[in-house]
């Protein structure tokens, strides 16, 4: 391991946000070693990963972040400089009928995580060491019809899922204040692209448009999101890793609002045109069922601080991304059919247990 300059731990990397991630730091700093650290729920997909799983600076760790004495092991392994920390569960409405799972993860989780670095990086005092914290949106609360959520707006969460979160960035932050923990944290808004669970819209729209299926849309479909291409949001990531000041935090943010019903409609006049359907036939799947508790109206990041301070801004117009990740999904179906049929669950058995 001294032949590396950093040695990293990016949790969660088998999902949909941290693969992207993990991709990116594997392939762009070779002089990194990235150790993938995931539960495996099932929201964590090693198949993301195939095409780095044998790079020499990467490694993957089957681990729960509530497993206090297993991070414990990781670290007396790896001896870890920093963290990007992605791990969470994220299912608006898994949050609703299952809060406690929400509660462990995020809070308990994260918690363990901090707690870890603060024992091993206190002697240190290294300026490699960071605990980078990917958070959401959402632990703003909910916007009228104008305005903009930025690094200064009071939190006010109103699902489990999002008061998870919340608590986890509140406790990142008092880590940084009590123990001077080196810390940057990011508030992103709704990210897609490949490799999307599809229980989330964007991807469950695309499947349900290709095999006919119904299209449901909450309520009368007016609740505004912010959307960003993962891969931006990746980009972003490692700015902030790199170049972001300790103890701040950044929005990271599409500058792209839409309402979930047009959203939908756009969708469907893609797939319209890419599956050589006569326009408006994917349309009249759409199906308006019961609004979910507590759906917050609108989010909406101004992530100018990010843009201002680091340069960022997203690569692509919105119709644009859409469109490439449309085109992944219709030719990735082997992915999509090993997740819909969990078969995807196999491939850690299958690759791990025979090295």
């Amino acid at each position: 391991m001294d032949k590396y300059q950093k040695i990293i731990a990016i949790t969660g990397g088998a999902g949909f946000i941290g693969s992207h991630v993990l991709r990116l730091f594997v392939n762009k700093y070779p002089e990194y070693f990235i150790v993938n650290v995931d539960a495996l729920t099932y929201a964590g997909n090693l198949e993301n990963l195939r095409d780095i799983e044998s790079k020499p600076n990467y490694a993957f760790e089957h681990a729960d972040i509530c497993d206090e004495n297993k991070i414990e092991e990781l670290f007396a392994k790896y001896n870890f400089d920093a963290f990007i920390h992605l791990a969470a569960e994220s299912h608006v409405d898994r949050s609703i009928t299952d809060p406690l799972a929400f509660v462990r993860t995020n809070v308990l989780g994260t918690g363990i995580l901090l707690n870890a670095c603060r024992k091993h990086w206190k002697d240190k005092a290294s300026d490699k060491n960071l605990f980078y914290h990917v958070s959401t949106d959402e632990v703003y609360g909910s916007l009228g019809e104008t305005g903009f959520f930025t690094e200064e707006t009071p939190y006010d969460p109103r699902s489990p899922y999002s008061a998870s979160k919340a608590s986890s960035d509140h406790l990142v932050m008092a880590y940084h204040h009590t123990y001077d923990l080196p810390v940057v944290l990011s508030n992103c808004s709704n990210n897609y692209g490949s490799h999307h669970f599809p229980e989330k819209l964007i991807p469950l729209m695309i499947n349900n448009i290709k095999h006919n299926k119904p299209l449901p849309v909450y309520g009368k479909g007016e609740n505004v999101r912010d959307w960003l291409w993962v891969e931006d949001h990746a980009r972003a990531i490692d700015l902030i890793f790199h170049k972001g000041r300790r103890g701040e935090k950044y929005n990271i943010g599409g500058f792209n609002e839409w309402k979930n019903i047009d959203l939908v409609h756009l969708l469907c006049n893609i797939m319209d045109e890419k599956l050589g359907r006569e326009k408006g036939t994917s349309a009249k799947l759409i199906t308006h069922v019961k609004d979910r508790m507590g759906h917050d109206l609108r989010y909406a990041i101004d992530a100018s601080k990010l843009n201002n301070e680091l340069g960022w801004k997203p690569s692509l117009q919105f119709e644009e991304g859409l469109g490439k990740t449309v085109d992944w999904y219709l030719q990735n179906e082997a992915w999509v059919n090993h997740v819909t049929s969990g078969q995807y669950q196999q491939y850690y058995s299958e690759q791990y247990n025979k090295r």
